[in-house]
């Protein structure tokens, strides 16, 4: 029986394979090697996730956050194995890899994630082979949920925000004043999530001349930043995960054609996708 996990620091969506084929899901909290032991993860897999598999796992093959070179691996493959005992194959990979397997499967192209961050790579068809660097929240991740929310407060607390929909700010979030804003981005953690709290009001209102804009501008620095740097970008469709593609999909591909750039597969989640790449891998 094959496990897949796709993790966020949040959220861990788990797909079982089972042997006569069939599929079945299973969710647990996310989990992220920076922040969590493997002592930490496998109490948390003992009580929520082994509950819900039955039969024995041979197989795991994880993505998550976190996951940025073979000690923070170590963490997750520990905790996974100490809790299935039986397991023979076991693999602990980016959520970059999994946005490339998932979208890509064994063709090559340029894989993106546009959610609370945003990131991309060239993907040859089996491995990641070569990628613009991310650059984080403060320096980076154009077009993420975080940098629209960021652009949306700074045009909010600069003034630039049209009057109309500065009343409808308001009304939602209440007035909002400098001080709490620098809290929350420089003394709280995750400025990012933070941030990205305020993107939900960008898509309801993504009519709104001023809102489409500033969308749309940030989409557009997202493939001048990366996409338009990758070698013969034109020769390959590129390809998106994450909820902020997958909402803004029309705006997204707008964006991308202004660029000369041809969007492939937008989808949501990803664990659809490397659920299907594994189980291509059994035949």
């Amino acid at each position: 029986m094959i496990l897949i996990a796709e993790s966020g620091s949040t959220k861990t969506d788990w797909r079982i394979i089972r042997e006569d084929g069939t599929i079945a899901q299973a969710k647990t909290v996310g989990f992220n090697p920076y922040y969590q032991t493997s002592d930490d993860i496998a109490e948390e897999l003992r009580k929520n996730l082994l509950p819900q598999i039955t039969g024995i796992v041979t197989e795991v093959f994880y993505y998550g956050t976190g996951i940025t070179n073979d000690e923070k691996a170590s963490v997750i493959t520990s905790a996974i194995r100490s809790v299935f005992t039986d397991i023979q194959t076991i693999e602990a990979h980016s959520d970059m890899l999994a946005a490339a397997r998932a979208l890509c499967g064994r063709e090559a192209g340029i894989a993106c994630i546009l959610g609370t961050g945003s990131n991309s790579c060239f993907y040859d068809g089996a491995k990641i082979a070569f990628q613009v660097p991310p650059l984080g929240f403060w320096l980076g991740d154009e077009g993420s949920g975080g940098n629209l929310g960021k652009n949306l407060i700074l045009s909010y607390l600069h003034k630039e925000m049209p009057e109309d929909l500065r009343t409808k700010f308001e009304k939602r979030f209440g007035v909002k004043d400098r001080l709490e804003i620098i809290e929350n981005a420089y003394q709280k953690p995750f400025p990012n999530r933070y941030f990205a709290s305020f993107s939900k009001f960008l898509f309801d209102n993504r009519q709104h001349p001023f809102a489409y804009h500033l969308v749309s501008s940030a989409f557009g620095m997202f493939f001048e930043k990366y996409i338009l740097k990758y070698p013969d970008f034109q020769s390959y469709k590129i390809h998106f995960t994450g909820s902020v593609a997958f909402y803004y999909s029309d705006i997204l591909r707008r964006a991308a054609s202004e660029k000369g750039c041809a969007v492939g597969v937008i989808m949501e989640s990803p664990i659809a996708g490397l659920t299907l790449f594994h189980q291509k891998s059994l035949i």
